[in-house]
């Protein structure tokens, strides 16, 4: 059993006691289940959009589609930005292609972060979850970052570029510009992500609670025998 606290904790023989009071503890099987269901669920997260958006155009009465993914991009790529360049904006696959070309490697540090603060006992591993708390106020504050940027940086020379100011599209909700509008909205994949902080906020909460708890036992044990 040592051997075995050992491995998973990191534990020397003067942890000892106190990583088998803490496992002992309820918090820390609930902390280390919420944990888990967060790393899964940012797993998940990956597989679905976190952010959609239609495009209403009068050469497009049906509308024009556009889906990001942590990773992707899909939809009317190619009749967006054929609109897109005659007030001057730039590609679509110009936008993050830093970040889309990261997400993968990222997002699996961030799931082992979760992972590994779910069963090693040591405070310090705590801050190592804030990546994955934070990732969905990362996600829209790098979406507004890109809409803001293409849409402040129209071309002066394009076609329509005297038509169209430049503009910020709508991160959220409903937008106008010209003839155009959009809608647009976070979706499965974002609100994957958004449970998954906060299951990580209540793991921390359940899981300072069973360590406060197994301080106390230990506390009691050592005022007994003495």
């Amino acid at each position: 059993m040592d051997d075995t606290l050992r491995k998973l904790f990191g534990a020397g023989d003067r942890d000892l006691d106190r990583v088998r009071a803490l496992v002992r503890q309820r918090g820390f099987a609930v902390s280390t289940t919420m944990f888990i269901l967060a790393a899964a669920m940012l797993v998940a997260s990956i597989f679905f959009p976190y952010w959609h958006m239609r495009l209403n155009a009068p050469q497009y009465p049906q509308g024009l589609f556009l889906t990001v993914y942590i990773d992707h991009i899909e939809g009317d790529i190619a009749e967006i930005d054929g609109l897109n360049h005659y007030i001057g904006m730039a590609p679509l696959r110009d936008a993050a292609r830093l970040e889309r070309e990261l997400a993968p490697t990222a997002m699996l540090v961030i799931v082992l972060l979760i992972v590994g603060t779910a069963f090693v006992h040591r405070k310090w591993f705590a801050p190592l979850t804030l990546p994955a708390m934070f990732l969905p106020l990362i996600f829209l504050g790098d979406m507004y970052f890109w809409l803001r940027r293409f849409g402040q940086g129209l071309d002066p020379g394009a076609a329509l570029s005297s038509a169209i100011k430049p503009f910020t599209p709508t991160l959220l909700g409903h937008g106008a510009i010209g003839q155009f509008s959009t809608d647009a909205a976070v979706k499965g994949g974002f609100w994957l992500a958004t449970t998954a902080s906060v299951l990580i906020l209540f793991g921390l909460h359940f899981r300072r609670q069973a360590r406060l708890a197994a301080e106390r036992e230990l506390s009691s044990t050592e005022a007994a025998a003495a």
